[in-house]
């Protein structure tokens, strides 16, 4: 039996109680529907912790004109299904960029504007001579619609010039998500240390107290939409967390201090730094203290662990204390505690395309702050058309400024980091995982630099487990087809 589209408060109520009585769900729909659902939410999920009859509610929510930087976090979520605006298919020349507030009418946002409209201008100025020289080295079979030529052209052109769009970018995100996600969502957002998100939080728990948009139903003729609102005493009780706000910071301070004189913050001892590298197995305190200090570092996963392997364990036991010493009864560990799987990829690659492995949920990520300090790639499409020069030269002065705008506001330095420079993030997975992405992100559709971070992760299989990695049908990324979306 189909259930029409309910509140889904409402919803989850009438499921759980479904659930726990003999009745019928109809039978349990009009119970709910004579019944309070505000008492019911208050009682079982908020005074006794019967946190999963939230899975059961579902709600869609539209975040417009958020940054890039925001939609990353906001989508940090385990259990999440949405869609950004994706930079592959859409023009972003003409979209504006986020502001930091406290810098507005000031000399920093001054510097902070020239650094965007920099690469807002290269941006556009090299889009037209990629497509012309995709075109003329893919031309159009008499098989495939114009129209449909013209949109890959434009997508593979767009491939190259988002390398370009700083996380200040201005998007929109589309998800649908449990109410129990939403909860996390919002509480997560509340203790930002980002004013950005935590102003989103607040207008998503302004949301939450109003009925939804019910512009299908007008379109349909429906006399009157929704007009409970969407999740009333959810909303009432998100606030921000002790737990949350605190955690990182003190890591941080405790990381600076514990790893003094280890070189581990200069970047010139760490040595040859590989893109790809699976880490060979350890013990299960060493990776939860690594990943603890990676997640507020910059250094490779695996030179931390080298430190951490020569500490005491009383010494790696402070970290896990700074961790966990804030942490309520009710707090979950943070998910750098999410440990033992078999497969630990440390993967350094460019900001734009891991923001396309971030989708991926059936595993742990743990990604460490954005920064310029790895440098930046350069597309080897602009290589091929000659116009790498320019680009190199744009990132460059780039990564000057940025510089120079950390030194007046370090949060404004973090919007203007242009996704062509790389971030670090540990994958966490195991094998039908890291088969799943090896195959599917190599394949010939996607981006050049995704597709040699999943082949180098097949490549890396296959070195220390021989069988397990050549099993995975992966495309190797010197097989190209750049017509094929």
């Amino acid at each position: 039996m189909a259930i029409a589209p309910m509140p889904p408060e409402k919803s989850a109520y009438a499921l759980a109680r479904y659930s726990r009585s003999p009745d019928s769900i109809e039978e349990s729909i009009r119970w709910v529907h004579g019944h309070s659902s505000e008492k019911f939410w208050e009682q079982f999920y908020f005074d006794y912790g019967h946190a999963s009859i939230a899975d059961l509610g579902h709600v869609i929510i539209c975040f417009e004109d958020i940054s890039e930087l925001a939609a990353i976090r906001l989508e940090d979520e385990a259990l999440w299904d949405g869609q950004a605006k994706s930079s592959r298919y859409q023009n972003f020349a003409s979209s504006r960029w986020f502001v930091p507030g406290q810098i507005r009418g000031s000399e920093t946002e001054a510097l902070y504007e020239g650094i965007l409209r920099s690469l807002s201008e290269i941006y556009r100025l090299l889009h037209d001579p990629l497509s012309a020289y995709l075109s003329e080295r893919e031309p159009r079979p008499e098989s495939m619609k114009s129209a449909d030529y013209q949109r890959t052209i434009g997508a593979r052109a767009f491939d190259v010039t988002r390398y370009l769009l700083p996380l200040a970018a201005k998007t929109n995100v589309g998800q649908v998500v449990s109410i129990r996600t939403l909860e996390k969502q919002m509480t997560r957002l509340l203790s930002s240390q980002l004013p950005e998100l935590r102003a989103i939080g607040e207008d998503l728990k302004e949301a939450c107290q109003r009925p939804p948009v019910n512009l299908w139903g007008e379109l349909c003729g429906q006399a009157s939409g929704l007009n409970d609102p969407l999740a009333p005493t959810l909303a009432r009780h998100a606030k921000e967390n002790a737990y949350q706000e605190a955690v990182y910071s003190d890591l941080a301070r405790h990381a600076k201090a514990a790893l003094r004189g280890t070189g581990l913050d200069q970047p010139g001892t760490w040595g040859a730094v590989e893109s790809v590298e699976l880490i060979d197995p350890h013990q299960p305190l060493d990776e939860i203290v690594t990943t603890l200090l990676y997640r507020v570092s910059q250094a490779p996963y695996r030179k931390i662990l080298e430190v951490v392997r020569e500490w005491s364990e009383k010494e790696k036991q402070s970290t896990i204390e700074v961790a966990t010493r804030q942490r309520g009864p009710y707090d979950e560990l943070v998910k750098e505690f999410r440990s033992g799987y078999a497969f630990n990829f440390d993967i350094l690659m460019d900001i734009g395309a891991w923001r396309d492995l971030h989708r991926h949920r059936r595993c742990q990520q743990v990604q460490q702050n954005f920064t310029t300090l790895h440098g930046y790639d350069v597309p080897p499409l602009l290589i091929k058309a000659g116009l790498d020069q320019e680009y190199r030269q744009a990132m460059d002065a780039v990564r000057q400024d940025i510089e120079s705008l950390k030194n007046k506001d370090q949060e404004a330095s973090l919007y203007a980091i242009p996704f062509g420079f790389k971030v670090r993030c540990l994958f966490k997975m195991d094998y039908a995982e890291a088969e799943y992405i090896a195959k599917l992100r190599s394949g010939v559709k996607g981006h050049w630099s995704y597709r040699t971070v999943a082949w180098q992760m097949k490549q890396q299989l296959a070195e220390k487990f021989p069988f397990l990695g050549e099993a995975i049908q992966a495309t190797p990324p010197d097989v190209e087809d750049a017509l094929t979306r």
